[in-house]
């Protein structure tokens, strides 16, 4: 498999993570190890994407460059986008998703209304031109595993695909990692990669609501949070 490069820069790639494929190697080779051997470099994990999710993967090509930009994540200066559909009526079309998670059966995680190590969320979602099909612009503020997914799953709208989550089957899992925002050296990096593959993500009429609308998804009117000092329940 040859794995797209979307922006190279002297310390860092950032690839277009196709879905299916795991992020470390387990009985195959995991996106790392694929992109280790295709580009001949050591490469280090900064972030992480669920094997189903697709989109931009960024890696870093040495140590120091690595702790500098997990830290960049850490302290929500890397502004992270992520697209997700849904066949599902969600509880509501926009707002916040907070409250610590904890770990439910299988592998799979769930909110909590305490807030004392939160996973933090705000999404707006719109329709498409597609039957019952509602598309997710997520802005995560924290890194949470399956943070995503038990959000949108916690306002009744399961992701399309995500079976753990109850979601409806799919052709793949509909969660794309759509858009990164972050200062790097001086220069402002910014870098939006629509989906490439997946029958719902390719459909004319979603296609149409990105470029129109969530062509820069960094412009819209995002709320900014403050952690809070007491613990009180998930809004």
């Amino acid at each position: 498999m040859t794995l797209k490069l979307v922006f190279e820069h002297t310390d860092f790639l950032v690839l277009d993570k196709p879905s299916g494929i795991s992020f470390h190697s387990e009985f195959e080779p995991g996106v790392v190890a694929l992109a280790e051997a295709q580009f001949g470099l050591k490469l280090y994990a900064v972030h992480r994407l669920d094997k189903g999710t697709s989109g931009l993967l960024l890696l870093a090509k040495s140590s120091e460059a690595a702790a500098k930009l997990a830290e960049l994540f850490q302290s929500q200066q890397i502004q992270k986008f992520y697209l997700a559909l849904t066949d599902q009526k969600p509880k509501k079309k926009q707002g916040w998703v907070k409250g610590d998670m904890v770990q439910a059966r299988r592998s799979a995680w769930k909110l909590i209304s305490t807030l004392s190590n939160p996973a933090i969320s705000y999404f707006v979602s719109a329709f498409y031109e597609v039957a019952g099909r509602r598309v997710f612009l997520v802005k995560p503020f924290t890194g949470k595993t399956h943070q995503v997914r038990v959000a949108l799953k916690s306002v009744s709208a399961a992701i399309l695909g995500d079976a753990l989550y109850q979601g409806t089957a799919a052709d793949r899992l509909y969660l794309h990692a759509y858009a990164l925002y972050f200062s790097w050296d001086g220069a402002q990096i910014k870098l939006v990669l629509p989906p490439s593959a997946g029958t719902e993500f390719l459909s004319s009429p979603l296609l149409q609501h990105l470029n129109q609308h969530w062509a820069e998804p960094v412009l819209l009117d995002w709320p900014s949070y403050q952690k809070p000092t007491t613990s009180k329940v998930v809004e």
